[in-house]
């Protein structure tokens, strides 16, 4: 069935919503699950003063992901996810030749509560709390044993976040802005500092369900400390990702996504962090 029920279309910042967030339930779901597929390639670095330097002649990395997603309501206005990521690898030098690893990722559960709805008040926007818990399921850089560390597929360490956004609906348009704080504890001798992300997004619905979103995040974490306590210098790091995104509701439990997205090859919009630029397409199945 390729028809869509009226409940689903009067609800069209849900489209908007799951556009720019695709493991979120929407207002009428109580449980999905997912598959999403994402491959990227380096195309440059962001030195630590912030200059872009394009990837020398020889040198190549390509990331492919699989995340396996679940999502279930909790408490009405309450929603509770679990992710579990598959990487792969393939890094090339002149040098060292080309290489390919991968394995299991970090794993990461989460946790939303949204207290008020996007749309629910003309005057107040939607208002949600989001907390989550990276577990360091993966293999860290310092534990990989393959050449060119290809076989590295986390952080090695435990990570925890918290996350406020808030949006609203304008008829078929909704704003987004969200902003996490993320810790990570000690791993190998050193702590990686405070991480802060900010994401904005404008999506819009049109009658038919469909949707697309416009989206840009910012995260900036500083200096890592060493086991004494004392900053590393020159280790803060920083990224620009800017992402646009479609939704498709094929039937009023199966939708799919797509997702291009590039961290701009210019200077000044990262530090010490490749760059890169990928696509991503994501199926779904929820239920009512």
């Amino acid at each position: 069935m390729v028809s869509h029920s009226g409940v689903v279309r009067a609800q069209a910042c849900c489209a908007g919503a799951t556009a720019v967030t695709p493991g979120r339930l929407a207002l009428h779901e109580d449980l999905l699950i997912g598959l999403a597929i994402r491959a990227a390639e380096v195309h440059g670095t962001y030195a630590t003063e912030g200059r872009y330097s394009p990837s020398l002649s020889g040198d190549r990395e390509a990331d492919v992901e699989q995340d396996l997603f679940a999502a279930i309501r909790w408490l009405g206005r309450g929603q509770v996810a679990l992710l579990a990521p598959f990487v792969e690898t393939v890094r090339a030098t002149p040098q060292d030749g080309s290489h390919m690893g991968g394995g299991i990722g970090d794993t990461n559960a989460s946790i939303r509560y949204d207290f008020i709805r996007a749309g629910e008040s003309s005057r107040i926007p939607g208002l949600a709390l989001l907390g989550g818990l990276t577990i360091p399921t993966g293999r860290s850089p310092d534990a990989a044993v393959a050449p060119l560390a290809v076989d590295a597929t986390g952080i090695g360490a435990f990570q925890g976040s918290l996350a406020v956004a808030v949006e609203q609906a304008l008829g078929a348009w909704l704003v987004n802005a969200t902003a996490i704080v993320a810790k990570r504890l000690p791993h190998g001798g050193e702590t990686l500092g405070t991480q802060w992300t900010f994401l904005t997004a404008v999506a819009y619905t049109f009658p038919t369900d469909q949707a697309l979103a416009l989206s840009a995040s910012y995260s900036f974490e500083g200096d890592a400390s060493a086991a004494n306590g004392s900053a590393i210098a020159s280790s803060s790091r920083s990224l620009t990702t800017v992402m646009l995104s479609g939704l498709w509701p094929v039937t009023d439990s199966w939708r799919l996504q797509a997702t291009a997205s590039v961290e701009p090859p210019i200077g000044g919009v990262g530090t010490n962090q490749p760059a890169s630029s990928g696509v991503s397409v994501t199926t779904i199945h929820s239920w009512q």
